[in-house]
């Protein structure tokens, strides 16, 4: 591992590790928003833009290094800057995070993954060149995988960061719009459980898979035409 690459793994693991030794956790739970609620209101109203900056840097700094309480952050959004400024900034802020994730595991371990597991991979690579996209938003859009683990699993594959941040952008948007419209009614919310409902899940879940099947049935029609000439 080269002296960047060391440097950067060094800095990563440090600020994971203040975090948790400083019991970081603690100030991303329910309770403590609905308690905080009102003075992070009032601080917003009288320092707009000092508090804009700085919840967009907390939220990239979370979503960067896969700590915990990104949806109580999302929520947050919605309950200090209402549903239109909570889904413009969590949807930039988490895209930004999750990107500078994926760009720490390409950097990182990448190579040597790809190196060592080269022949395994040859398949899922000529896959995710061929449909990573469509791979990815459906996987932004059921909420049953973890956000962290998307951002890293992809940072090892030949996915572009373009790509990866334009879907990632859109694919998440939907599960933004819902988390900040539930941190809207902070007060009414009692648990996270209760904010993605089955029939929401499945709802994403279908519009998720909805744009790699049309490929699929694109791909057999013109390959069962092409039969027919």
């Amino acid at each position: 591992m080269n002296t960047s690459r060391t440097w950067l793994l060094v800095a990563m693991i440090s600020a994971i590790a203040v975090f948790f030794y400083f019991d970081g956790q603690q100030f991303l739970t329910l309770a403590t928003l609905k308690a905080q609620q009102t003075r992070l209101i009032d601080f917003y109203d009288t320092h707009r833009v000092q508090a804009l900056a700085s919840y967009a840097l907390l939220y990239i700094a979370v979503t960067a290094l896969s700590l915990p309480g990104a949806t109580i952050l999302t929520l947050a959004g919605g309950a200090i800057f209402g549903l239109f400024w909570g889904t413009v900034i969590v949807s930039f802020a988490s895209t930004i995070g999750a990107s500078l994730a994926f760009l720490s595991a390409r950097f990182l371990l990448r190579d040597m993954v790809q190196a060592k597991f080269a022949e395994q991979l040859k398949t899922i690579n000529e896959g995710i060149e061929r449909d990573g996209e469509y791979y990815l938003f459906t996987l932004r859009l059921v909420p049953l995988f973890p956000f962290f683990m998307i951002n890293l699993l992809m940072g090892l594959t030949t996915l572009k960061t373009r790509t990866f941040y334009g879907v990632s952008q859109l694919g998440m948007l939907a599960g933004t719009i819902v988390y900040v419209n539930a941190g809207t009614q902070l007060g009414k919310l009692e648990s996270l459980s209760g904010i993605l409902s089955p029939i929401l899940v499945g709802s994403f879940v279908l519009v998720g898979l909805f744009p790699l099947l049309a490929k699929k049935l694109i791909e057999i029609f013109r390959d069962e035409q092409a039969k027919k000439v």
